[in-house]
């Protein structure tokens, strides 16, 4: 035998016991291509696979049949990096269950049945990078505080979703943000949509397709129309609309002022109304005095 190989066999059997023991530790369903890696992809899963690796860092689970995640599922696994649920039936997501993961870098929720993203469902996820939520069809709510505390997201992607209005904040406050992407939603140009068109104007540059590859519809046709034909003009006669907010201060604050008049009309009358009896009280015991 050749002397190399003598100090190459400890070398050999060391590796090998290394593969074992990373191949016991893979889920069963699931591939591990590497120490850190599981992949799950188009497994058919109707639920997360039992077993994952606790040091896992790349989790891939696209492709399957999961409807939920529970709310302590990522407590254990703090070297999470990299986490893969695109094309699932994920519908909702408890706020909070993504706060634990303190390291993750990557998300895909993309391809789901989300129907909204509440405040604290990232928590504060500050590590962040990049947040897929694209084609998700029912997904017509997003909380203006939804993405509150991600100060390191650079690349959000709320593509053809069913957002017909967004609040600006959900935006403007991602001090990292470098690119967005909103086409493909059923945007409406009324007065709700002028705040996120003058910020889409302002911050064009993130955009991927630009304003050239968004639509909004008319409110009074429905006709589709590119934002390119439209400007801050053609928002003008919001400028004077009142929300329903407004009307409801208005309407409350004209019943304030009604009752407190009220109340102080009554307070003057009863109090007239004293003086003039007190007054007439005076006068009699005065005749009576005279006489």
């Amino acid at each position: 035998m050749l002397p190399w190989v003598h100090w190459l066999q400890p070398i050999l059997v060391l590796l090998s016991s290394v593969f074992w023991t990373w191949g016991e530790n893979c889920p069963a369903t699931c591939l591990c291509p590497d120490p850190h890696t599981v992949d799950c992809s188009g497994r058919g899963l109707t639920r997360l696979p039992e077993e994952i690796p606790l040091d896992v860092r790349r989790l891939l689970l696209a492709d399957n049949w999961i409807p939920r995640i529970p709310s302590d599922f990522l407590v254990l696994y703090s070297d999470l990096v990299y986490l893969d649920l695109r094309n699932n039936s994920l519908s909702y997501i408890e706020p909070g269950t993504l706060s634990t993961s303190s390291r993750l870098v990557f998300l895909d929720l993309g391809s789901n049945n989300l129907t909204e993203i509440p405040k604290g469902t990232f928590g504060e996820s500050r590590s962040l990078i990049k947040l897929r939520l694209g084609n998700n069809p029912y997904l017509s709510m997003v909380s203006e505080d939804a993405f509150l505390g991600l100060t390191s997201l650079r690349e959000l992607e709320l593509e053809r979703n069913a957002l017909s209005t967004l609040k600006v904040g959900a935006l403007s406050q991602l001090p990292s943000l470098r690119v967005v992407r909103l086409e493909g939603n059923p945007w409406v140009c009324n007065c709700n949509f002028t705040n996120l068109f003058e910020w889409l104007m302002e911050n064009r540059h993130k955009l991927p397709n630009g304003v050239e590859g968004m639509e909004c519809s008319l409110p009074m046709d429905g006709r589709r129309v590119s934002l390119t034909q439209l400007s801050k003009d053609s928002f003008r006669e919001c400028q004077a609309t009142l929300t329903l907010t407004d009307l409801l201060i208005i309407i409350f604050s004209g019943i304030s002022v009604s009752v407190v008049a009220i109340m102080t009309s009554f307070f003057l009358a009863s109090t007239v109304h004293c003086f003039q009896r007190w007054s007439k009280g005076t006068k009699g015991d005065e005749e009576e005095s005279e006489e």
